[in-house]
């Protein structure tokens, strides 16, 4: 059971910290490692690996790995080689959590022969889990792997505020997103500070455009209470000629988004159950918005497709 609930919460959370990270990464190195953002030759090019993490991740039995990220960048000290940097995006308290990141690091160092950076982001909400090292000492044979660890719960509202990195805001959601965990109202009224903080901040247009999104990913509200406040910033744009969010979000607005929430709810079920049946498939790309927003809410707490999608047609499994 407590396996089960590890998943429905890590889920919530997993897609809008991966596609971030993918569009901000020196942003990310720079907010949680600063030491490697100083040691990383950003004038070269950094590389997601994506099919080298699934060689070193096929067949393993530790854990969920699935928002696992492995990057190539390379070192500036005149060192002619390059490292690997190993993400792990960890929402909840996990077994063998030090294990999985020591099997992760020497299957990616076996591999490649170059070494590699082990860096967690705990996004949990227990102040005593800091897993930071892998270690036994056997009949003389000594083995030690240590990681940085980075805990959310860590920073203060006030060292969030001050700081104009996107990953300032990124955790500030995440955070406020934990906190009001079914309470609709107060839900609303944390999304609205935060969407009115990127244009307090100077945040360009994209970035507007991308923050916005993680927010509105992770601080999911009731379809009422998601208009309202999408009424709200376009009136707020149109009043400050600042149609950042507006521009991509309100031109097909119902479409894009019916469109978006049906490709996320997919993605999530596939992580989550594998392979979908041919019903879910039929369900999802013939859903309104309304009926989609519903499943993705439910999905957070269900165990099971059926759970998900609790008035299927009898007798389908």
């Amino acid at each position: 059971m407590a396996e089960n609930h590890e998943k429905q919460s890590s889920d919530e959370f997993d897609v809008p910290w991966k596609d971030i990270i993918e569009a901000y990464f020196p942003d990310f190195i720079s907010f949680f490692l600063p030491v490697a953002f100083d040691g990383i030759d950003w004038q070269r090019p950094f590389e997601f690996l994506d099919k080298e993490l699934s060689r070193i991740t096929h067949a393993s039995e530790i854990g969920d790995r699935r928002m696992d990220k492995l990057v190539k960048v390379w070192r500036r000290d005149g060192v002619e080689l390059w490292v690997l940097i190993h993400i792990e995006i960890q929402g909840n308290r996990k077994p063998n959590f030090e294990l999985g990141m020591y099997v992760y690091q020497y299957r990616a160092f076996d591999l490649y022969q170059v070494p590699v950076v082990g860096l967690a982001i705990l996004a949990d909400e227990e102040i005593g889990w800091r897993p930071t090292e892998f270690s036994y000492d056997l009949w003389g044979t000594k083995q030690i792997y240590q990681f940085t660890s980075v805990k959310l719960l860590d920073y203060s509202e006030a060292e969030l505020n001050q700081s104009r990195n996107p990953f300032a805001m990124v955790t500030l959601a995440h955070l406020r997103a934990k906190r009001t965990r079914h309470r609709a109202e107060d839900r609303f009224q944390e999304k609205r500070r935060l969407i009115y903080k990127l244009y307090e901040y100077g945040f360009d247009r994209q970035q507007v455009t991308d923050l916005f999104r993680f927010i509105d990913w992770v601080l999911r509200l009731p379809e009422a209470l998601d208009d309202q406040l999408r009424a709200e910033i376009v009136a707020f744009e149109e009043n400050q000629n600042m149609p950042y969010i507006t521009s991509v979000e309100r031109i097909g607005m119902k479409k894009g988004h019916r469109n978006g929430e049906a490709t996320m709810l997919t993605r999530m079920l596939q992580r989550r159950f594998g392979t979908v049946p041919e019903w879910v498939n039929e369900k999802i790309a013939t859903a309104d918005l309304t009926s989609l927003e519903e499943w993705s809410l439910r999905f957070v707490d269900a165990q099971s497709l059926n759970e998900v999608f609790s008035d299927r047609d009898e007798g389908r499994q």
